[in-house]
């Protein structure tokens, strides 16, 4: 599979992965029949094992968490940084600047280290398992592979 990246989201300035290997819609059929026929198959297409479905859903929730957590993130320390801006007097210099800036960036970086650290122990949870997956998902295309080879 192919996929893509996009382009940067202005907030949270993360580049969403476009995965081109989405479960698709089966085409549309002429005959009306009450149930999927695709339910009898006995040869499902590729891609569409219970590995196969639980290792996308995990991705696009894990590339969710991620965009979320940034999303809000970035949010918030813009608005924090744009009121210390708004606090200081209209004849503060460059220098009166840096100065405010540079203890809203300490205090940030203390008041988020408790969120940073629980998103990043559940971003790496989630991401093994989504190797976990993966891999899995790699040795049955590999042993239906071998299967279709005898």
């Amino acid at each position: 599979s192919r996929h893509l990246v996009g382009p940067p989201d202005p907030i949270s300035h993360l580049r969403p992965v476009i995965y081109d290997d989405v479960p698709r819609p089966p085409p549309p059929s002429l005959l009306k029949h009450p149930y999927s026929l695709a339910e009898f198959d006995p040869e499902p297409p590729l891609g569409t094992g219970a590995y196969d479905i639980r290792w996308k859903l995990e991705r696009q929730q894990l590339d969710d968490l991620d965009q979320n957590f940034w999303l809000d993130s970035n949010i918030r320390f813009e608005g924090g940084k744009e009121a210390v801006l708004a606090s200081l007097p209209p004849t503060a210099t460059p220098v009166d600047k840096e100065e405010a800036l540079s203890e809203f960036y300490k205090q940030w970086v203390m008041q988020e280290t408790d969120r940073t650290e629980q998103y990043t122990r559940e971003w790496r949870a989630r991401n093994v398992s989504c190797i976990v997956l993966a891999a899995r998902v790699a040795v049955g295309r590999l042993g239906r592979m071998i299967t279709f080879w005898r």
